[in-house]
């Protein structure tokens, strides 16, 4: 039976927004400490994620475009996440965010942080490792939700109509 084309982007649109909203919520619910750029970043890409997968809602005919547009996002989220298990696992070698002058990513974070301070504020190190779940940090749980994404929005690129 296959699956219509509004219907798995609003699947996609759906996820990615939980997920966008889980981030802030577990935050919240265990008392972690404030976010680091990467996190917010991230949380951003889930959000820009969840918006190309409405724009699949409302316009499916341009399923192709909308599908390479979420790929190419979710690979996004994917370089964020990875970068920042990185700096997790090897906190020695990586300069953390926001010493020297300010990278493209963490300039948008800051701005948004600017305009959305209760979503998007910075205050957190790239570096530090507050929770884990199942022996994976909240970045590495990022690598598999954004690699879960890019393969879905794969699926609905290669589906037939």
């Amino acid at each position: 039976m296959p699956i219509h084309t509004r219907f798995a982007f609003a699947i996609l649109a759906a996820v990615s927004f939980a997920l966008a909203t889980s981030a802030v919520l577990l935050a919240d619910l265990m008392h972690l400490p404030a976010p680091c750029t990467l996190c917010i970043l991230q949380r951003f890409i889930f959000l820009v994620f969840c918006f190309w997968a409405v724009c699949g809602v409302v316009i499916p005919g341009a399923r192709h475009f909308w599908c390479v547009l979420l790929a190419l996002t979710a690979a996004c989220g994917l370089a964020a996440a990875g970068w920042q298990s990185w700096m997790e696992y090897a906190p020695d070698q990586v300069t953390e965010c926001g010493f020297g002058e300010p990278a493209l990513y963490e300039q948008l974070v800051n701005w948004l942080g600017a305009q959305w301070p209760s979503l998007f504020m910075v205050t957190g190190f790239c570096t530090q490792q507050d929770w884990y779940f199942l022996g994976l940090s909240l970045a590495n749980w990022s690598i598999l939700f954004f690699l879960g994404l890019l393969l879905a929005a794969l699926l609905v690129f290669f589906m037939r109509k």
